[in-house]
């Protein structure tokens, strides 16, 4: 059985955590089942398809799931869920319970009734209990490796740098509430830009949080913000930084490919775990290893979403 597997989710309640963002708990049958491998635990979600059919898709294509990747993409086009992908906030399988946060994009909360929403935004704006999506994500009884998260520090950090937007919180705020539970913990800077002070949450003392409402474009503020910090002690002064080639990062096609490169060195005294709207974290990601010397293998870089593009 692979790590992942469909799960038919039912609304529980919806939680309104700050002006962009809202808790939606799901049940349903198996969720007790349901895993994750880390804080920042991808799963995809399936939203009501063009006929307006809830997803379902556990039950539609076999609870088993054997092949259900290729029976979702052999469905009718009008059948087919929209699938996007999110982070697992919280579990309790005691209570058959999972938490996913949504950012809300639009809608009159927000002054615009008119929002041009996709799939997801549309379903989370006008979602009631009762309301049915499905979502493939792992399954807690599989024996198989690991996979769907990129959250993995170095043993050796002296220092960590989370960098996000509204669209990482959930992961963000997932990775400080797991590093609360470690008995030595590292200088932890945390980095957010979010559509306004308003959507400021709380974090715990020993974190060095900064939330930057969005003054222009996406991922202005939390650049700048990065290119501000003082990183001396974990990354080499200025006459001893080599810059760094970071060729595969440089080539990418923003528009056409989804920015993925994760930190693998588990000796870096630094490590940053980046993630936002894809140009925002490129240009993190080249100025820590171009600008500041990070070893490009410190760094995580996810492009979460692309400004005026779906790419999944």
């Amino acid at each position: 059985m692979g790590p992942y597997r469909l799960f038919d989710l039912v609304l529980a309640r919806r939680t309104r955590l700050c002006p962009s963002l809202t808790r939606f708990t799901f049940g349903g049958a198996g969720v007790e089942h349901v895993g994750a491998f880390a804080p920042d635990q991808r799963v995809k979600l399936f939203f009501p398809s063009a006929d307006g059919r809830a997803a379902q898709l556990a039950e539609r294509l076999g609870a088993a799931n054997a092949g259900w990747l290729e029976a979702y993409r052999d469905l009718p086009e009008e059948r087919r869920p929209p699938m996007r992908t999110y982070t697992i906030r919280a579990l309790r399988p005691e209570a058959g319970e999972v938490d996913i946060d949504f950012v809300m994009h639009g809608g009159p909360e927000h002054g615009d009734e008119a929002a041009d929403l996709g799939p997801a935004g549309r379903w989370a704006m006008r979602a009631r209990v009762g309301d049915r999506l499905s979502m493939s994500a792992p399954d807690s009884r599989s024996a198989a490796e690991p996979v769907g998260f990129e959250w993995r520090p170095p043993r050796a950090a002296r220092q960590v740098l989370i960098a996000a937007d509204e669209t990482a919180v959930p992961a963000a705020m997932g990775i400080v509430e797991a590093m609360g539970a470690w008995t030595e913990r590292p200088r932890v800077r945390l980095l957010v830009e979010a559509p306004s002070e308003a959507d400021r949450l709380p974090t715990p003392d020993w974190v060095e949080a900064e939330w930057l409402p969005r003054r222009g474009g996406y991922g202005e503020a939390l650049t700048a913000a990065v290119r501000g910090l003082d990183l001396s002690g974990v990354l080499p002064t200025q006459g001893e930084r080599r810059t760094e080639t970071d060729e595969a990062i440089g080539r990418v096609d923003i528009d056409a490919e989804i920015l993925w490169d994760t930190a693998v060195d588990e000796g870096a005294e630094f490590y940053a775990w980046i993630a936002c709207e894809t140009r925002a974290a490129r240009d993190i990601r080249l100025h820590l290893t171009r600008e500041r010397g990070a070893p490009r293998h410190s760094v995580a870089c996810m492009g979460y979403w692309r400004e005026g593009r779906v790419l999944e």
